[in-house]
């Protein structure tokens, strides 16, 4: 899953970025399932990279409803 930079979150559409942000729910839930289990995570980092990005588009979806 990749990580999105503002700009290319932006250039989504709509249905877009619900579709992305359903794939990084799910794998947060895999990565965190990860975690409790006892395992260690591949990249410890990436917990926060998907929090991070699901913010962003959280946020961008608000910004459009406003308008």
């Amino acid at each position: 899953m990749a990580i999105f930079r503002v700009d290319e979150l932006r250039n989504m559409s709509p249905d877009e970025l619900g579709e992305e942000l359903e794939k990084l729910h799910s794998e947060l839930v895999r990565e965190r399932g990860l975690v409790v289990s006892g395992g260690a995570p591949e990249n410890p980092g990436r917990i926060k990279e998907i929090k991070r990005s699901i913010a962003r588009i959280k946020t961008i979806q608000k910004e459009r409803a406003a308008t």
